[in-house]
């Protein structure tokens, strides 16, 4: 009994007791967890990986290094690119194809672009090769943001509870702090709603399979190309940004008006 409690008693059994703790705990853990939400390692052609390699060391390999491992500016406080190992093909989708990638200049937020660089092949094989590096969020199918299949009523209660703060209620954009902002929803595509939620681009939150699900990422969809294709009854909708863009209206156009039946009168009157 002394030589037991002696044992007890040495100064390692309490580190060596929290080791084996920690050891069991991180091998039950191990075998019980769940893979991550929204993590793909589907087969990829090996045609596409490598054509996509190519596009990508000739394209983005400046800011985001040979290998996707990141790079950083020169002085080393500012990020170049960020790493894009399991980003996933929805990611690389996304910025290349709404023309945010590549960048023409240096800037606090890659904006949107009309001009999109490459062809949807090209895009599909750049995808391919970012998905290959690690696990990551993929390209949505047709029917997950297909609108006719979602409910706009509840796509419109989850819009305004997760998104309205900063893409304004009606999906118009609004400012965000440090020259930031969320930027406006019309005439975007479905599938790219989707994907920006799964992804969570620039200041934007993920919402994966985890905290929303594919059906109410539709809905929303769904909610928002009701908005793009409902007629306004009550007039123009001034960009729909609220009270800003209706003051503003009433002191140019009202005050306008004030001030230019004042002068008249007051020609009259002389």
């Amino acid at each position: 009994m002394n030589a037991l409690a002696a044992r007890r008693r040495h100064p390692a059994a309490i580190a060596v007791l929290l080791m084996l703790g920690l050891f069991l705990t991180g091998a039950v853990y191990a075998a019980v967890a769940p893979e991550p939400a929204d993590a793909t390692t589907q087969a990829l052609p090996a045609q596409s990986v490598e054509e996509g390699k190519s596009l990508f060391r000739a394209n983005c390999a400046t800011c985001h290094g040979v290998n996707a491992e990141g790079r950083q500016t020169g002085n080393g406080n500012q990020i170049a690119g960020p790493p894009l190992a399991g980003v996933g093909a929805a990611a690389v989708d996304f910025q290349v194809g709404t023309g945010r990638m590549p960048m023409t200049q240096p800037g606090t937020q890659a904006a949107r672009s009309k001009t999109v660089k490459f062809s949807q092949e090209q895009i599909d094989a750049l995808a391919a090769y970012v998905a290959s590096l690690a696990p990551g969020p993929s390209v949505p199918s047709e029917e997950a943001v297909d609108p006719t299949k979602g409910d706009p009523a509840m796509g419109g209660e989850l819009f305004r509870v997760n998104c309205a703060m900063c893409h304004n209620f009606a999906g118009s954009g609004g400012a965000l702090t440090r020259g930031k902002y969320a930027p406006s929803l019309k005439d975007v595509s479905g599938k790219h709603i989707y994907e920006a939620m799964a992804t969570g681009p620039q200041s934007m939150p993920v919402f994966n399979d985890a905290n929303m699900s594919p059906e109410n990422k539709r809905n929303i969809i769904a909610f928002l190309d009701t908005i793009n294709k409902q007629e306004n009854p009550g007039g123009l909708t001034l960009g729909s940004l609220g009270p800003v863009t209706e003051g503003m209206f009433a002191w140019v156009f009202g005050l306008g008006i004030l001030v230019g039946c004042a002068v008249w009168l007051g020609s009259k009157a002389a």
